[in-house]
């Protein structure tokens, strides 16, 4: 029977338990006439399964396979005409579905399901094969290996509609900060927002991470740690433009009291995520600067087309920080983990699940 790496259920309170992993058989895949049979070849952690395994992530669930990223190759097809012309090609999976092309949000009145470890989605990439709808698949951009495709789907997903569809600031010229950088969201938004024209800003408390993100096009970066930062960070603008258009932002705090600093008047906020905490104050001062400050999570069917095409066109890679092998290697698994609980990552974290030279001659 297929192999799959879900979380094991032990006793322990949200926040103070860590569900060890649990390799769970699945039963044979029989795809119905939509339906198509990926060979995972690579999967992908993110945050959301760090949350899974402290039972902090809605839904949290056991015997569903963990992992929203994942890449691999179509070996099975319904009958219909929609999935069998998958048959032998490499994918990406869309990580969630309920949610079309819809600008505002997900079309379905149960939501948005995202793919691993919940009760709101059976499926999961950390496994030997998915069964997923045909109309849920792309072709994986042919310039990528398999370990960076997996790298893509949630994070590529999240950034693009953060900084292309929400912050409406991704152009030539405009002056953009992305906090947080080495994280997989935060930088997949720093390859969107270069490639588009802006002149891109980070942020982080690592100067090694900065130099590394320089190296990949932004413009500048700062320290938050450092005393005053703000105020160096403005320093860094170019002299036709000192000032801030917008600030794609992870981590939450106290990013709208900084922020406001530092933007336009009219200048946009967008969060993806509260890293911090999942609170964050709205000061007057931003109201009195017409300051916006807009929500943003993952992105509709449309959106993961765009954003697959958009890598294909301009040839961007997905930054992947560590990759171990196998379903089976737990403690591999376990320190990508650590890594991700640690911070210590820059870029993605994935799992390479079976070679693809292998794959290809099934």
């Amino acid at each position: 029977m297929p192999k799959a790496v879900a979380i094991r259920k032990i006793d322990g309170k949200p926040g103070k338990v860590y569900y060890p992993l649990d390799l769970i058989d699945l039963p044979e895949p029989q795809p119905k006439e939509n339906e198509v049979v990926v060979k995972i070849t690579a999967a992908a952690l993110n945050h959301r399964d760090h949350f899974l395994r402290q039972h902090l992530y809605p839904g949290t669930t056991f015997g569903v396979p963990l992992l929203a990223d994942g890449t691999g190759v179509v070996v099975a097809a319904g009958s219909s005409s929609a999935a069998q012309k998958w048959k032998g090609k490499k994918v990406v999976l869309n990580p969630g579905s309920g949610w079309k092309d819809d600008a505002d949000g997900p079309e379905s009145p149960k939501g948005y399901a995202i793919l691993g470890g919940t009760k709101m989605n059976p499926l999961g990439t950390l496994g030997e094969f998915v069964t997923i709808d045909a109309g849920e698949l792309e072709e994986t951009p042919r310039h990528l290996s398999s370990c960076e495709a997996a790298a893509l789907p949630l994070t590529g997903l999240t950034a693009w509609r953060a900084v292309m569809t929400k912050s409406g600031q991704a152009k030539p010229g405009r002056n953009i900060l992305i906090t947080g950088i080495g994280g997989g969201v935060a930088l997949m938004a720093l390859l969107f927002a270069t490639a588009a024209g802006a002149n891109v800003f980070v942020s982080s408390g690592s100067e090694e991470k900065l130099k590394k993100a320089k190296a990949m096009g932004a413009m500048g970066g700062i320290n938050y740690k450092e005393e005053g930062w703000d105020k160096k960070l403005m320093a860094q603008m170019p002299a036709e433009r000192k000032f801030l258009d917008a600030i794609i932002d992870g981590a939450g705090g106290d990013i709208v009291n900084m922020g406001m600093r530092m933007l336009k008047p009219g200048g946009v906020i967008v969060s993806y995520g509260m890293t911090i905490s999942p609170k964050m104050p709205f000061v007057m001062g931003a109201v009195l600067k017409n300051i916006e400050l807009r929500g943003s999570t993952m992105g509709s069917r449309k959106e993961f087309a765009d954003m697959v095409r958009f890598v294909e066109s301009k040839r961007l890679r997905p930054v992947v920080s560590r990759t171990v092998s196998g379903l089976d290697n737990f403690d591999g698994i376990n320190s990508l983990f650590e890594d991700m609980k640690n911070g210590a990552q820059f870029g993605k974290l994935v799992v390479e699940v079976a070679k693809e030279s292998e794959v290809s001659k099934l």
